[in-house]
Parts: C-alpha cells; sequence; structure tokens
C-alpha cells in the first residue's frame, strides 16, 4: 500500500482567515485510488519550516503533495524552499514561461516580472498542468508542489492522479454496536492489535436514546474487511 502525506502551507490556514478544503479534497482522491494518506500537516510560509517538513516527509511517505505559496507576490516562497530543500537551482524554464502565456491575451507580452515568478522551477522538475490559469506546479522526485487557492487545486490533482501508481481503491464497512465504548474498548483494542495492517476505527452516538458505537473497518481488499468486521460483530456482541 502506498503512503502519502499533504503539506499545507500558509499563514492564512494557519490564522484562521481562510479554510483549507483542499487537504479534504485530495484525502477523497487518494482513497478513492488506494493510496493511504498518512500525515496531514499545515506550516506557516517559513523557508526554514517549509525546507525542513519537506525533509522529513520525503523519506516517510511514496508522495508528498504540498498546497500553496506558488504564486506571483513575495509571501510566494514555496518554490524557492522546496528548491533548496533537494539543494536544486532554480530558475525561468521556457516550457513553464509558455504554458503561463497562454492564460493572457496577449500571450508572453503580458508576462511582467510579478507573473513570471510563477514560471520559476527547480531544475529538472516535471510540471503539473493547471487548466484553470495557466501558472503550473511542479514535481520534484515524489513532492508534488501544487497552488493554494482551491479550483486551481482541484485541475492540477486530476492532472496528476492519472500517473500516480497505486493498488486497489479502499473498501470501508462499519457496523453499530449497541454498548458503551467504555463496555467494548478492550475486546476492540485486542482486535486492532490482532489486525494492525487494517484500519479500524470506533465513533460513539447516540440514536434514539440508546447509545452505542459505530465500528468502521477499511482496507482496499474486501474480503479481509468482511472477515475483521465479522470477527469484531461476534467479539463485541458477546454478553
Amino acid at each position: 500500500m502506498k503512503i502519502a502525506s499533504i503539506i499545507i502551507i500558509g499563514n492564512e490556514i494557519l490564522s484562521g482567515r481562510t479554510q483549507d478544503i483542499n487537504s479534504n479534497y485530495l484525502a477523497k482522491k487518494l482513497s478513492s485510488i488506494g493510496v493511504f494518506l498518512k500525515e496531514i500537516r499545515v506550516i506557516p510560509d517559513e523557508k526554514s519550516k517549509i525546507i525542513e517538513v519537506v525533509r522529513t516527509e520525503t523519506k516517510k511517505a511514496d508522495f508528498v503533495f504540498t498546497s500553496g505559496g506558488i504564486g506571483p507576490t513575495h509571501d510566494d516562497i514555496t518554490a524557492d524552499s522546496i528548491a533548496e530543500a533537494f539543494n536544486l537551482k532554480i530558475d525561468l524554464r521556457q516550457d513553464a514561461i509558455n504554458e503561463l502565456a497562454k492564460n493572457y491575451p496577449n500571450g508572453l507580452k503580458d508576462l511582467n516580472s510579478a507573473r513570471l515568478r510563477m514560471a520559476r522551477v527547480p531544475e529538472g522538475s516535471e510540471l503539473i498542468k493547471n487548466r484553470v490559469s495557466g501558472a503550473p506546479g511542479f514535481r520534484v522526485n515524489n513532492v508534488y508542489v501544487m497552488a493554494g487557492v482551491p479550483i486551481i487545486f482541484k485541475s492540477m490533482v486530476e492532472s496528476i492522479l492519472g500517473n500516480i501508481k497505486h493498488s486497489d481503491p479502499f473498501v470501508s464497512t462499519s457496523i453499530k454496536i449497541f454498548k458503551a465504548e467504555s463496555y467494548i474498548s478492550e475486546k476492540l483494542r485486542k482486535i486492532s492489535l490482532k489486525y494492525e495492517d487494517i484500519q479500524i476505527g470506533s465513533y460513539p452516538f447516540k440514536e434514539n436514546e440508546k447509545i452505542g458505537v459505530e465500528i468502521l473497518v477499511r482496507h482496499t481488499d474486501k474480503e479481509y474487511v468482511q472477515k475483521v468486521i465479522t470477527e469484531i460483530e461476534t467479539n463485541l456482541n458477546e454478553p
């Protein structure tokens, strides 16, 4: 099973001024193709922090996805930070310039210095198409660097999903146990230790004045999921 990590970059997210919806969107897409999302991190627009986190996550995950910080303004420092994280040079690249120019009425003539910042990419990187505004993202090793604007982020995600090696989609099955969470916790813990390679979650609820726990089991193997669900149901319903 392939492992993924998402890094959301932006002071506006941390301040609460902007709500992050990109990680939720990508998480669902990764689940649909059987890539296990291990971690989501939200970090500030600080070069040292971006470098630190990218270097850490690229060693832990098969795929690392970043969102934010590749626009035309002074605080868009993600591209430079990624380049430094991998000790790569960064500069304008003609194919990136051409992609960007497609979005403007007069093409290359409309590209001022601010807009050209969005055509600076680390050496050796692969461009990620942006069908909304033209300004490309890029991939360096296993790190996919994408825009923070949700409509553009979604466009970039759609353009890369087909090239990501993955397993079968995740299958989720749930059952409801009408017992208090504290009553079943020890039995459920033992089962989860027995099946460490499958996701087992427990979610307390109240329904028609009755309390209970919904148990969710998630994996790419449907038969395996059913086996674990059956064992959970049998054990947790015992007196």
